[in-house]
């Protein structure tokens, strides 16, 4: 199946609309300050997710190239490989908490 832009596109910009509506609407109330909290909030949580999707994928690319080179080595490169992913996700959620405690200010 191709990978199709429009696709790609519009799965990004929904939520960056979702973001603007909500920032739009804390703008009209007087409380512009706020409204920026939440777009950086947004995009904090944006780029780390997708940091850590580029990493988990070249991890796991790693780890599956060893393992095709070294099958006997299978089963001692699973739990660094589940551990190292566990962490990267770990990642992604301390910097959603981070971001909600910022924009909940």
């Amino acid at each position: 199946m191709k990978f199709n832009k429009t696709v790609a596109i519009s799965s990004f910009a929904l939520p960056l609309l979702a973001m603007a509506e909500e920032t739009a609407a804390a703008a009209q109330h007087g409380n512009a300050g706020a409204s920026y909290a939440y777009l950086a909030a947004g995009f904090g949580v944006a780029i780390a997710a997708a940091v850590v999707g580029y990493a988990q994928s070249r991890a796991a690319s790693a780890a599956l190239d060893g393992i095709a080179r070294n099958p006997a080595s299978a089963s001692a490169s699973l739990v660094p490989l589940i551990l190292s992913l566990a962490f990267m996700e770990a990642l992604v959620l301390l910097t959603f908490v981070i971001a909600q405690s910022l924009a909940a200010k």
